[in-house]
C-alpha cells in the first residue's frame, strides 16, 4: 500500500494543503509548531474516523482539531493497495462515516460493514490492522521516544516484550505475577485465611448448619399444609356438594311451587266440573217440570177449547131455537108480548157474551201459565249459558293444567341434566329427591363444613406459629444463595485465571518456539547493521531477558547497551514486525522518532530505511535537515515536502 496524495480542506491549523506522495522515503520538512503532526493525524483520522472522545488527553481530536465556525472541517486521501487497486477517502469530519471511491469514482461505501459506534471499517476490511495495532506498530510518534528517553529500564522492557510476547506493553512473567496476584486478592487458595474464598466457604458452612436446623420447620409446613390441602380438598367436595344438595332444594322449591298453582287450576276445575254437574241436575229437573205442566196446560187448553166450541154450538142451537120461538110467538101472540119476546133475543146475546168472557178469561189465565212456563224456558238457557262457560273454563283449565305438566316436566328434566353436567363427581347416592331428605342432608352437611372449618383455624394458627421460623430458614436460603453465587462467581473467576494462565503459557510457549526466534534473528540482523556489525547475535530467555553477543563469545544484556543503540532496537524491531500484521505492505509513519539520535546512528538507521524503503513508502516527518543531509550524502532518493 502507498499513499498518494493528501487534499486538506481545512483542518486544525493547515488549510487548502495539498501533498503529493511519492514511493520509497517521503521527508515531510517543517518548523516546530508547523504542522507536520497535524498531518499524521489528518492520515490517521482519515483512515478511521475521528474521535470526540479524549482518551485519557486534555482535548479529544474532534475538539483540538476542528477549525473555526463556518471552515470546511474535510479533506481527502488518495492511496493504492498492493493490488493496484485506487480509493479515495473523502471525509467530512463532522460525519461518521466517509465517502469512498473506487477507480472510477464511483461510490463504493456500502461495500463496506459500517460499526454504529467506530462507522466505516473500510481500512480495517482492507488491511486488517485495526487503529490500535496502527498506532503501535507502523506509527512511530515523537511522544513514544521522549517517554522511552527519560527511562532505559522502561524501553529495555518494552524491547524485552516485543521480543517475548510480540506485544510491547505485555511481559510474560508481569502479566503471570499479576494474574497471580489477583487470584490471590480477588479469590484465594485453600492455604489463605482471609480471602474472599475463605470468608465465603466459612459463611457458607454457618448457614448451612443454621439451616439444617430449621428444616425440621419446614418438613412440619409440609406435613400441616398437606394436612391443609386434604381438609381444603375434603371441604371443596362438601361445599360442591352442598350446593348440589341447594340447587336441588331450590328446584324441588320450584316444582312444589308449580305444582301448587297445577292443584289450584285443578280446584277450580273440580269446583267448574262439580258446578257443571249440579246445574246440569238441575236443568234436567226444569226440563222434566216444564214438559210436564206443558203437556198438563195444553190438555186445559184443549178442553176449554172444546168447551168453548161446545157453548157455541149449544148457543147456536139455543139461538137458533129461540129465534124460531119468537118468530112464532111474533106470530102467534098478541103485539105487547111479541115485544117482550123480542127483547129475550139481546138478553140471550148478553149472557152468551158473559159466557164467552168467563171462557175467555179461563182460557187466558191459561195462556199466562203457559207464558210463564216460557219465562221458565229462559232461566233454563241461562243455565245452560252457565254451563257453556263452566265448560270453557273447564277446558282452559285441562289445556292449562296439561302444558304446566308438560312444562314442570321439560324444565325439570332440562335442570336435571344441567346439575348432572355441573356436578358429574356427585355419587348417585347423594342425587336424593325428596325435600325433606335434602333439607337433613345440607344440614349433615353444613355441620361437616363448619367442622372443617375449625381445624382448617387450627392448621391456620399452627402455620402462623411456624412462619417466623420459616422466614428465618428463607433469609437464611437466600443468604446461603448468595454466598454460594459468590463462592460460584469466584470459582468461575478461578478456573478463568487457571484457563487464561493455561492459555497465557501455551500461547507463550508457542511464542517462544516460533516467534521469538524470528524476532531474536531480526533483532541479529538489525543490530548487526546498526551498530557496524559491533554486535551480531541477539539471545532471548526468560532469567535474562534480551542478551547481546560480543566478539569475545561472552553475553552482556541488553540493558547494558547505551539508550541509543536501545532506541534503535526498539525501532528496527517494530518495523520488522510490519510484514506480519497485514497481507498489504504497510507504509511506516516516523515523527521526529530521531530527535535524540546521534549523526552516527541517525546515520545508520538511515541507511537500514533506505533498504526498508525499496518495499514499502515511509514517511518521515522531521523539523531537522539531518535527515536530508544524510540522505544527500548517501545520494539516496527521497522526496521533500515542506509544510
Amino acid at each position: 500500500m502507498k499513499i498518494n496524495s493528501i487534499k486538506i480542506n481545512s483542518y486544525g491549523k493547515l488549510k487548502n494543503k495539498e501533498i503529493e506522495l511519492k514511493d520509497g522515503i517521503n521527508i515531510i520538512y517543517g518548523k516546530n509548531e508547523s504542522g507536520k503532526s497535524t498531518v499524521l493525524n489528518f492520515i490517521f483520522n482519515s483512515l478511521y474516523g475521528i474521535s470526540k472522545n479524549k482518551k485519557g488527553k486534555v482535548f479529544s481530536d474532534y475538539d483540538k482539531f476542528k477549525p473555526n465556525e463556518g471552515e470546511e472541517f474535510s479533506g481527502k486521501i488518495i492511496y493504492e493497495l498492493d493490488n493496484k487497486n485506487t480509493y479515495e477517502i473523502y471525509r467530512d469530519f463532522n460525519k461518521k462515516n466517509p465517502k469512498i471511491f473506487n477507480d472510477n469514482s464511483e461510490d463504493i461505501s456500502k461495500q463496506f460493514n459500517i460499526d454504529k459506534k467506530t462507522g466505516n471499517e473500510f481500512f480495517y476490511e482492507q488491511t486488517k490492522v485495526n487503529e490500535d495495532l496502527f498506532l503501535s506498530t507502523v506509527g512511530i510518534l515523537q511522544k513514544e521516544v521522549e517517554l522511552e528517553k527519560n527511562n532505559q529500564n522502561f524501553l529495555v522492557q518494552k524491547l524485552a516484550n516485543l521480543v517475548g510476547t510480540g506485544e510491547d506493553n505485555v511481559s510474560y512473567k508481569r502479566a503471570l505475577d499479576r494474574i497471580n496476584k489477583k487470584q490471590l486478592d480477588e479469590i484465594g487458595t485453600d492455604r489463605s485465611r482471609e480471602k474472599p474464598i475463605n470468608i465465603v466457604s466459612r459463611k457458607i458452612e454457618e448457614l448451612e448448619l443454621q439451616k439444617n436446623n430449621l428444616e425440621e420447620y419446614q418438613n412440619k409446613k409440609y406435613e400441616i399444609t398437606e394436612e391443609e390441602n386434604n381438609l381444603i380438598k375434603i371441604q371443596n367436595e362438601l361445599e360442591n356438594t352442598n350446593n348440589y344438595f341447594k340447587e336441588i332444594k331450590l328446584l324441588l322449591e320450584k316444582e312444589k311451587i308449580e305444582r301448587e298453582k297445577i292443584k289450584i287450576k285443578e280446584n277450580i276445575l273440580e269446583e267448574n266440573n262439580k258446578k257443571i254437574k249440579e246445574l246440569n241436575i238441575k236443568l234436567e229437573e226444569y226440563e222434566n217440570l216444564e214438559d210436564e205442566k206443558q203437556e198438563k196446560i195444553n190438555a186445559e187448553i184443549k178442553k176449554m177449547e172444546k168447551e168453548k166450541n161446545k157453548m157455541k154450538k149449544n148457543f147456536i142451537i139455543s139461538f137458533i131455537f129461540l129465534l124460531i120461538i119468537n118468530i112464532f110467538v111474533i106470530l102467534a101472540v098478541k103485539e105487547n108480548i111479541k115485544y117482550a119476546i123480542l127483547a129475550s133475543i139481546p138478553i140471550h146475546f148478553i149472557v152468551w157474551r158473559i159466557i164467552k168472557n168467563g171462557l175467555n178469561k179461563k182460557q187466558n189465565l191459561k195462556k199466562e201459565e203457559l207464558i210463564k212456563n216460557k219465562n221458565n224456558d229462559l232461566e233454563i238457557k241461562s243455565i245452560e249459558n252457565q254451563v257453556n262457560i263452566l265448560n270453557e273454563n273447564s277446558n282452559s283449565l285441562n289445556k292449562d293444567i296439561l302444558e304446566l305438566n308438560n312444562n314442570l316436566f321439560l324444565n325439570n328434566n332440562v335442570e336435571i341434566e344441567k346439575l348432572k353436567n355441573k356436578y358429574k363427581n356427585i355419587s348417585s347416592e347423594n342425587k336424593i329427591n325428596n325435600l325433606e331428605k335434602i333439607n337433613l342432608e345440607i344440614e349433615k352437611i353444613q355441620n361437616e363444613i363448619n367442622f372443617n372449618n375449625i381445624e382448617l383455624h387450627k392448621i391456620k394458627l399452627n402455620k402462623e406459629n411456624i412462619e417466623p421460623n420459616l422466614n428465618k430458614l428463607a433469609q437464611i436460603e437466600e443468604k446461603l444463595n448468595y454466598n454460594k453465587n459468590i463462592k460460584n462467581n469466584l470459582d468461575a473467576l478461578n478456573l478463568s485465571i487457571e484457563i487464561t494462565k493455561k492459555v497465557l503459557e501455551e500461547s507463550y510457549n508457542v511464542m517462544k518456539e516460533n516467534i521469538t526466534p524470528k524476532f531474536t534473528n531480526n533483532l541479529s540482523q538489525i543490530i548487526s547493521v546498526i551498530t557496524n556489525n559491533k554486535y551480531n547475535i541477539i539471545k532471548f530467555n526468560e532469567e535474562n531477558g534480551i542478551m547481546v553477543e560480543l566478539s569475545n563469545g561472552d553475553y552482556m544484556q541488553v540493558d547494558k547497551l547505551s539508550i541509543g543503540t536501545i532506541e534503535q532496537l526498539y525501532l528496527a524491531l517494530r518495523i520488522s514486525m510490519i510484514d506480519d500484521l497485514s497481507e498489504e505492505t504497510l507504509p511506516l509513519f516516523l515523527d521526529e522518532s530521531f530527535t535524540y539520535y546521534d549523526d552516527e546512528r541517525l546515520k545508520n538507521i538511515l541507511e537500514y530505511l533506505e533498504k526498508e524503503a525499496k518495499k514499502r513508502q515511509i514517511l518521515v516527518f522531521t523539523c531537522s535537515n539531518r535527515e536530508k543531509d544524510i540522505l544527500n550524502k548517501k545520494n539516496f532518493e527521497y522526496n521533500i515536502i515542506e509544510i
